[in-house]
């Protein structure tokens, strides 16, 4: 594995330059009268070089002859490198480094030593927006396709370079719309895409909700958790409205709860919350004044 991932971090990629061709504009005769030696040679340097730059079929021919190799060295490196500057086969090779070696994916195993070499925890925040770049359809799962055009996309071909790109990727995502797409992003992630869930299972999508606001978490995000946790019987998955709805909540509802209303188009498990939170801060508050009253009970 160290061999691998030594490989990976040092490619090697380079431009050929063209050889062999001959420069044009030189000068083939010799100043004064000279013998006929003298101008048969003349005449043999001048049918040499009409024969590389004129426009006899036998120039055509060694010139057709070269051209092919020219083209396809272009190519080659063309095909190598993205418009971004990045190198596609040092991509390829970076994900060979981890993929698995039935499946053309990076699997758990493979992911967690690529983690390794990032030095970060699968379960990070950081780790949640490479994935969202990346478009990753399935959790601890990186197809090829997905892997090379998320580098693309973050113009990163190496460990190194994906490491340097973190800061910024962070950054990005606290921006107001990035957000919202990487929130939503996060509800399609934790779904097992294999069992055709449409809904997040209770206890994945709270630690989903902690993963996604690691960043900016809003105030009544831990009490809703322990709504959550509380009441297991009656929260038995997350459907995609309610996490999405959640994320307006919080923008649009104030902590003290007071301009949330029944009557607006919120999901049931909201009004649920809004009543067992209020409850709640009733008890803390009676325990609070009993604690004031008799002292060191």
């Amino acid at each position: 594995m160290g061999q691998c991932v030594t490989k990976c971090k040092n490619p090697t990629s380079s431009l050929g330059s063209k050889s062999g061709e001959k420069d044009a504009g030189k000068s083939h005769g010799k100043k004064g009268g000279g013998s006929s030696g003298t101008h048969t040679e003349e005449v043999a340097k001048s049918s040499a070089d009409v024969i590389f730059n004129g426009t006899k079929v036998s120039e055509v021919t060694v010139e057709s002859s070269t051209a092919p190799a020219v083209s396809a060295e272009v190519q080659r490196e063309t095909s190598a490198q993205d418009a971004g500057g990045v190198s596609l086969a040092q991509i390829d090779d970076l994900f060979s480094c981890y993929k698995d070696e039935y499946e053309d994916a990076i699997l758990e195993e493979g992911m967690e030593r690529f983690c390794n070499d990032l030095c970060v925890d699968p379960a990070e925040f950081r780790v949640l927006v490479l994935a969202w770049k990346f478009q990753a359809a399935t959790m601890c799962k990186f197809t090829r396709r997905e892997f090379v055009d998320g580098c693309k996309a973050i113009q990163a071909d190496s460990i190194p370079g994906i490491c340097s790109r973190f800061s910024v990727l962070l950054e990005e995502s606290r921006g107001e719309e990035s957000f919202k797409d990487l929130y939503r992003f996060t509800f399609q992630f934790g779904l097992d895409a294999e069992q055709g869930q449409r809904s997040l299972q209770r206890s994945i999508a709270i630690a989903l909700w902690r993963l996604v606001f690691t960043l900016d978490a809003p105030p009544l995000l831990e009490h809703w958790l322990d709504f959550l946790s509380e009441n297991p019987c009656a929260v038995r998955g997350i459907s995609r409205d309610t996490w999405n709805m959640f994320l307006n909540f919080t923008q649009s509802i104030g902590q003290d709860l007071s301009n949330y209303s029944e009557d607006e188009a919120w999901p049931s498990l909201f009004d649920s919350f809004v009543e067992w939170e209020m409850e709640r801060r009733r008890r803390e508050q009676s325990d609070s004044e009993a604690t004031a009253v008799w002292p060191g009970t």
